[in-house]
């Protein structure tokens, strides 16, 4: 008798058969390796232990629903089917739940996202601003049906009436949640006269406050033109939103308090300034008056003139100075000038003339002559005497 021959495809499919047929449920713990996320969004993944290793596969719709990364490393445990990929003749598991094992889903979910934000510096006190002290109007991101909403209304209408509330109503937990907070703080900042933003609830489990572990609630708080107080839970609750956040309050009461001043406080603070500006100026008032009067005691201000009179002599006893001054270097100067001329006088040529002397010239040139070898026969001179002059010819002119 032959041997009942099959195709590949026909083998093929009864195994698919009887593996899908036997094993339509599995639970498998190991580590995950060779992860590979998809731009489809399916992610890929080895499951592995000491001894053998187990393809994985995780389609969109149900890797879109985990809270943290998958990544290489991590221990799990996996729920799917396992089924056969025929054109391949290999085997996988469909997973449908995927829970991480030594911690929580939430738990790791939170760590991933804190170690994430952590390291691009959003969790750092040099990037938070500062609130206003005197907020004029504040907007509170909450459930309008919580009582975190009535808890803040409360606080802040007790300490300070000079400002205005709106609130801002989201979700604050389950679908959608974390979306309606980004997007009403990414928009809180166009409500007029806004100037401060309290982000939050009241308290719950972990799966409760998950909307403010989000990344997109901690990017939109990031990015909020408004400084924002979040207010999440219980002190022992501690979200993301709290750690990005500008002013982290510890309840959403704390943040109500935080938010605006005490009135009470402001009104002793102000009576203590009263009290001190009026003991200042009173003070200064008395300093002023005795520096006033013993201005009012000085000369100056008691015989105002008595300065004036007093230059007023003294230019009239420089004037007398002056013009004796003037008189004394007037004669000192004439008889300087009277000394010069009897001088030049005496040196005159003209003196000299009239004792008898008299002074020869070439008629020519005017040479003035001074001894007869200058001269020759024929020339003409003239004679200057002391009144007058004459014109003569030399006929021999004789040297010693």
């Amino acid at each position: 008798m032959s041997p009942h021959i099959q195709t590949v495809s026909e083998l093929t499919g009864e195994i698919k058969d009887l593996i899908e047929g036997n094993l339509p449920e599995v639970w498998v713990c190991g580590e995950v390796s060779n992860c590979l996320k998809a731009n489809s969004g399916h992610v890929y993944f080895t499951l592995k232990d000491a001894g053998s290793q187990l393809s994985a596969v995780v389609w969109r719709n149900t890797a879109s629903r985990f809270r943290f990364d998958l990544h290489d490393g991590l221990q799990v445990v996996v729920n799917g089917s396992v089924e056969v990929y025929a054109p391949r003749g290999s085997y996988q598991v469909i997973v449908r739940q995927l829970i991480p094992q030594g911690v929580g889903a939430l738990e790791l979910a939170f760590r991933q996202m804190h170690a994430k934000l952590e390291a691009e510096g959003l969790f750092s006190p040099n990037r938070k601003r500062p609130i206003p002290r005197f907020p004029r109007r504040i907007a509170l991101i909450t459930s309008p049906s919580g009582a975190a909403v009535r808890d803040m209304i409360q606080v802040i209408t007790r300490r300070w009436h000079a400002a205005d509330l709106v609130i801002v109503p989201v979700k604050v937990q389950g679908e959608g949640a974390a979306q309606e907070i980004a997007t009403a703080l990414r928009n809180v900042h166009r409500l007029p006269g806004v100037d401060v933003v309290i982000c939050g609830r009241g308290g719950g489990s972990l799966e409760d406050l998950w909307a403010f572990n989000e990344e997109v609630v901690a990017r939109a708080i990031v990015a909020c033109k408004l400084a924002v107080i979040s207010a999440v839970g219980h002190e022992i609750d501690v979200t993301i939103a709290d750690l990005v956040a500008d002013v982290r309050a510890l309840t959403p009461s704390e943040a109500g308090e935080r938010v605006v001043p005490d009135r009470a406080e402001v009104r002793r603070v102000l009576d203590n300034l009263q009290q001190r500006l009026a003991s200042g100026l009173t003070n200064r008032a008395k300093h002023a008056r005795l520096k006033l009067d013993g201005l009012a005691a000085r000369r100056v201000i008691a015989r105002p003139f008595q300065r004036v009179h007093d230059e007023l002599t003294r230019l009239d006893d420089l004037d007398v100075r002056l013009r004796r001054a003037v008189r004394q270097r007037a004669v000192v100067s004439k008889q300087q000038l009277e000394l010069v001329a009897a001088t030049l006088d005496a040196l005159s040529p003209l003196k000299v003339l009239g004792r008898g002397y008299s002074i020869t010239r070439r008629a020519e040139s005017g040479e003035i002559v001074t001894a007869p070898d200058q001269l020759e026969n024929g020339d003409r001179i003239t004679t200057i005497l002391a009144h007058g002059q004459l014109t003569s010819r030399v006929e021999s002119p004789v040297t010693e």
